[in-house]
């Protein structure tokens, strides 16, 4: 059993070797990059490999416009200053401060894999292989629920960046991969969208409750919004721009009523008593 934990990438550790810290910080960067880089890629081009007519990130939105397709502006900048969050980790993991070397450590296993599945998400999706994409992104939503139970606090910027941001994506790309997977156009496709979007609203509001985590309920509220404009500007006289909204509106107030106590030193007692993210 030591010896599994010793080799265990996923595992928490008090104190970690140098060796597998300077392997850490060369995969954590080079799949950072690597994902980076192909989606910037395949924001502005098509791919032109295999026998499937491909399609930009976006084009692709376009031309399965399900109930679940998001606005590009507003997922684009969430992606981007997700990717800027993860810069701040990437210089925790690198940084002199030996509590904060620690503190990325213990997430670097986890921020890799979620690196190298949201990259196959990405090559599967242009494509338009929806069904492995989608299991990339279930074995993602584990890998990110894995990391937030096991490790229950983190600095709030390893939380953003590593954490609570995939994890919220994540959750939203099941949701608008999915419905491009089943080809979701009809009308009863529509109906059964009509209520799986609520899913998103007890997810987050499951994080606010037990954990007091305003920062998923915060990155939901954006998430949802894209969805609800997406939605809007396809189709006006439908349901799931509206529930959209709604959701996106109970969500913001309720990260305000988790949040804005906190910052003025008063606590609000939700579900347990420690704070999933850390002050710090």
């Amino acid at each position: 059993m030591d010896f599994v934990h010793k080799v265990n990438p996923f595992a928490k550790r008090e104190a970690h070797g140098r060796e597998i810290l300077i392997a850490y910080r060369i995969f954590a960067v080079v799949t950072w990059l690597v994902n980076v880089i192909a989606t910037f890629n395949y924001l502005a081009n098509p791919p032109h490999d295999g026998k499937r007519a491909g399609h930009t990130i976006w084009g692709q939105n376009k031309h399965h416009q399900t109930p679940f397709a998001l606005n590009e502006v507003i997922t684009t900048i969430y992606w981007v200053a997700l990717w800027l969050f993860q810069v701040g980790y990437l210089w925790h993991l690198c940084a002199p401060n030996a509590a904060h070397v620690n503190a990325a450590a213990n997430v670097a296993g986890h921020f890799i894999f979620n690196n190298l599945l949201q990259f196959g998400f990405i090559m599967l999706w242009v494509r338009n292989y929806f069904w492995p994409a989608e299991i990339l992104l279930v074995v993602n939503l584990f890998n990110q629920l894995t990391l937030y139970l096991r490790n229950s606090a983190h600095p709030r910027l390893i939380h953003i960046s590593a954490v609570s941001g995939p994890l919220s994506w994540t959750l939203i790309a099941i949701f608008w991969d999915g419905a491009a997977m089943v080809h979701a156009h009809t009308l009863a496709a529509r109906i059964l969208a009509n209520v799986f979007i609520w899913t998103i609203l007890l997810f987050g509001a499951f994080f606010l409750a037990v954990f007091r985590d305003y920062t998923v309920g915060f990155e939901l509220s954006i998430l949802t919004a894209a969805l609800g404009v997406g939605q809007f500007l396809t189709k006006v006289i439908a349901f799931q721009w509206i529930f959209a909204f709604v959701i996106m509106g109970t969500l913001f107030f309720l990260t305000l009523v988790v949040a804005v106590p906190g910052i003025f030193g008063k606590d609000v007692k939700f579900g347990r008593a420690d704070n999933v993210v850390s002050d710090d």
